[in-house]
């Protein structure tokens, strides 16, 4: 993620296995960023930080660590939050796992801790542990935290939850405390994964395990789930940088995460003491600091004690208002650290010394592009931009800086020397390189989703990668300095800069194919034996012609075989229609898109993701979209959808055969209801809509005249509009108590009620091939002299649970309220879930 400048800790992430891969260079410290480095430059402690989500971490144990203690501190996240929430848009799974992803991204820039990842997908809320491990394949994900363990070797790990018996409240978290604790066992044994070791990695054992203690519910007093002696560490401080305290930066940190309604934390920042306990999960003992029994200075390794007392005096030498005066003694202290062997720590010191080296120097790069994409075969110009003074006179006559050359991988590219200007004693170089990307560049996507992976496991064919925050760069650039008798390399990232009224914004470039391809229906819906017209848009990058297919699934056709397309220029589009004919007997499948030009295939969406808090996101998964046939009854046909906070439930509607009207709450008058059969009120609307409440009483008197609606889940923090129901309803208790997980979970009908028999017929297999859940955020408590409830369902080993599904009579129509997960049923074609709905809408005049 590239929306401004990355800070020092952050850009050397990795260096030892990923030299390969770019980022944008960073800009120069300010004097006060420089002290603090070059006292982080002095510590080589490392810990790592291990839960289960973005938004698990805690931000503030690591603004103390990185930013306070100067030490290497990473987050370990097994999961990108696929399968959570998205109080901002509709945007969930692969593409929620992304926007939490870059908002990681951007939290870590501000506490500056680093960032890791294991391939485990989050598959939503888990009650046990055992389900998550099952469900992620333990062995797997287990090699990946054993593989970060060994890429950043820390010498301490901090769990965010325990382990059994104690809870983390989700089985995802308990499960990321149990895979710590084996993998610290682990990382160290060579004979464990040993296929790591031939990739380059080595063996690494941390000192110890220990749980950032916290109890659920803020209850201080509860006992510990877990046996040991705990300690307590106050973690609060100023950041000598910025002259805030830890906590202000943590909280801004938090705040990052606004997908999941986290962005107040801003505006709560924990100020004053702060104590945080700390309990041994495995290894050594500590009894008052993270770190107790941990040499974290340079004296660790052989020659160390010279290069701990080069820094304590650069250190106290240093200048703030002459950070250049330093350059002599650092570049003697690099040569001290070339002469190290290798290893992660002392290659992460290395990129942060030369770091240090350039800011003092005043050495500022920038590569950009003109445009942000590019097409495989494409003519590329990089233009670069070099400033930095020709020699430190009069401290070391006839030291001189030099650029010697700038080369970019990914293409053939040639340097084109350009001029090189005097400005207040500084040389500025402004260059290009011209080259061509290969025809055979894939288009930009993130690597995990590049391959079709397990239900729970990405698949990532190259190991390299496993563990990275992002992809690496389509092309990187290296610029070539000679500072007296050394060679300074500056790995650069070309990227887009643009501005406008609310500033600079900088993104990274993006391969695109020539053409993108997009179905108008996240999924069609074609009954036995029947055809509908699909429609498929192609979007130009580039101006070409070329032939479009469809690929059908077995049993199913497509008329016509092909059409040619020609379109004249970038951003025209053009639309085309097939027909799909379903075989005659119930099935499911994908419907693919490729368009041929020049002889190569392409086959790829085009998916923008825009957040305001976060730089475009561009996605480009396969042209692909799913389709079902099976039998289905509908007699509700013109349906009003008021938006929630996003679903694709009015879509499938559409597929059903129903007409849609989109609704405000203005519109939630009797009077502008005239032809409806029902209103569904998408997820979570009484969470997210401020004009609902006032328009409630409107609703709920359509009803009384014989109007179905259907309210899909909310949460029960953060009602906008409290009132749920012209009935008395609530949604009250811990949320593991008002959901189902397990989406294979026995359903038992309570009674016989239209809704599940008009007009279609619900039998046990309706409840087959449900995903990630049956619901969530059921009711609590409903006024049981007028809802009814139709169904009972539980998580194996609890008591059924009755409120799924409730459907009150109001007057002389129906009042539908369901935490059922219609909103991932639907997209999925799941029939049973597309019966049942259609029943739902179905219910007027019943």
């Amino acid at each position: 993620m590239f929306p401004r400048r990355l800070p020092l800790v952050a850009a050397a992430a990795l260096a030892f296995v990923l030299r390969a891969f770019a980022e944008p260079a960073p800009a120069p410290l300010p004097p006060t960023a420089i002290a603090q480095e070059l006292r982080s430059l002095r510590t080589v402690g490392t810990v790592l930080h291990i839960g289960a989500h973005p938004d698990d971490e805690n931000t503030e144990l690591i603004t103390y660590l990185a930013r306070g203690r100067g030490l290497r501190a990473g987050y370990l996240s097994l999961t990108r939050g696929d399968g959570g929430q998205n109080e901002l848009g509709r945007d969930f799974d692969e593409k929620l796992g992304v926007l939490r992803t870059h908002e990681l991204l951007a939290a870590r820039q501000l506490d500056t801790g680093r960032q890791f990842f294991t391939r485990a997908i989050d598959f939503g809320y888990s009650k046990s542990p055992e389900e998550t491990l099952a469900f992620w394949d333990k062995e797997q994900v287990l090699g990946d935290v054993v593989r970060v363990i060994r890429q950043f070797r820390p010498d301490v790990i901090v769990t965010r939850f325990p382990v059994p018996p104690g809870s983390g409240g989700h089985g995802h978290h308990t499960a990321s405390a149990m895979l710590a604790v084996e993998a610290f066992k682990l990382a160290g044994d060579p004979k464990a994964y040993p296929e790591q070791l031939a990739q380059g990695l080595t063996p690494w054992q941390p000192r110890r395990v220990l749980w950032n203690v916290f109890r659920f519910g803020g209850n201080a007093n509860a006992p510990l789930p877990l046996p040991g002696t705990p300690f307590s560490e106050d973690i609060a401080g100023t950041d000598a940088a910025t002259g805030r305290e830890f906590g202000q930066i943590a909280a801004l940190s938090r705040s990052q995460h606004k997908t999941q309604g986290l962005g107040g934390f801003a505006l709560r920042p924990r100020t004053g003491p702060n104590g945080q306990t700390f309990l041994l999960l495995a290894g050594e003992s500590a009894n008052a600091d993270l770190l107790d029994g941990v040499d974290t200075t340079w004296k660790r390794y052989k020659g160390g004690d010279e290069i701990d007392a080069a820094l304590e005096k650069i250190i106290a030498d240093f200048k703030a208002d002459d950070p250049g005066a330093s350059a002599l003694a650092l570049l003697e202290l690099r040569k001290k650290l070339a002469a190290l062997p290798a290893d992660p720590v002392v290659a992460d010191k290395r990129a942060q010394l030369d770091r240090i080296l350039t800011s003092c120097l005043g050495i500022t790069v920038e590569t950009t592009v003109a445009q942000p994409e590019i097409t495989p075969g494409e003519a590329l110009e990089i233009r670069y931009r070099l400033v930095f003074p020709q020699s430190w006179q009069p401290r070391a006559p006839g030291v001189e800086i030099k650029h010697l050359d700038t080369r970019a991988s990914g293409g053939d590219f040639v340097r084109q020397r350009g001029p090189v200007g005097l400005a207040s004693g500084l040389l500025v170089v402004s260059e290009t390189l011209r080259g061509t990307l290969p025809l055979v560049t894939p288009p930009s996507q993130p690597y995990w989703l590049r391959e079709p992976g397990a239900a729970g496991l990405a698949r990532v064919s190259d190991p390299r990668l496993i563990g990275r925050p992002e992809s690496p760069a389509a092309v990187s650039v290296t610029h070539v300095f000679q500072i007296g008798d050394q060679q300074l390399e500056i790995v650069d990232e070309p990227v887009c800069v643009t501005r406008d009224e609310q500033g600079e914004h900088r993104r990274r470039l993006d391969v695109v194919p020539p053409v993108s391809l997009a179905f108008g229906s996240e999924i069609f819906f074609v009954a036995p034996g029947t055809s509908k017209e699909v429609s498929v848009e192609i979007a130009a990058a580039r101006a070409g012609r070329g032939t479009l297919r469809l690929r059908a699934p077995a049993g199913w056709s497509v008329a016509p075989a092909a059409q040619s397309f020609d379109v004249d220029a970038a951003g025209e589009k053009a639309a085309f229609t097939f027909t799909i004919t379903a075989p005659s007997a119930a099935g499911a499948g994908t419907l693919n898109a490729e368009a041929e030009i020049g002889g190569r295939v392409y086959s790829n969406k085009r998916i923008e993701l825009r957040y305001a808090h976060l730089p475009l996101l561009l996605l480009q998964p396969p042209a692909s979209v799913r389709v079902a046939s099976f039998d289905l009854a509908l007699r509700g046909k013109s349906i009003g959808y008021l938006p929630g906070a996003g679903d694709y439930v009015a879509e499938c509607l559409e597929q059903m055969g129903c007409t849609v009207r989109r609704l405000t709450g203005s519109d939630l008058t009797p009077e502008k209801f005239a032809g409806l059969d029902a209103v569904v009120i998408g997820v979570r609307a009484f969470n997210e809509r401020t004009d609902l409440k006032d328009h409630l009483a409107g609703l709920f008197a359509w009803v009384e005249q014989g109007g179905t609606v259907i309210a899909q889940y909310n949460r029960p923090n953060g009602l906008a509009a409290p009132t749920l129901a012209p009935y008395e309803l609530s949604i009250e208790g811990p949320a593991p108590a008002l959901r189902v997980t397990d989406e294979r979970a026995p359903v038992t009908a309570l009674a016989e009620h239209p809704a599940l028999m008009k007009p279609n017929l619900i039998a046990a297999a309706d409840w087959d091939g449900w995903v990630q859940e049956r619901g969530a955020y059921f009711p609590s408590k409903w006024d049981e002299a007028h809802f009814t409830p139709l169904l009972a369902m539980s998580d194996p080993g609890e008591a059924p649970l009755k409120s799924s599904l409730l459907i009150a009579r109001h007057g002389k129509g129906h009042y539908v309220y369901t935490g059922l997960a219609f909103f991932r049923q639907l997209p999925a074609g799941v029939p049973g879930a597309w019966r049942l709905f259609a029943n739902l809408v179905s219910l007027k005049g019943e």
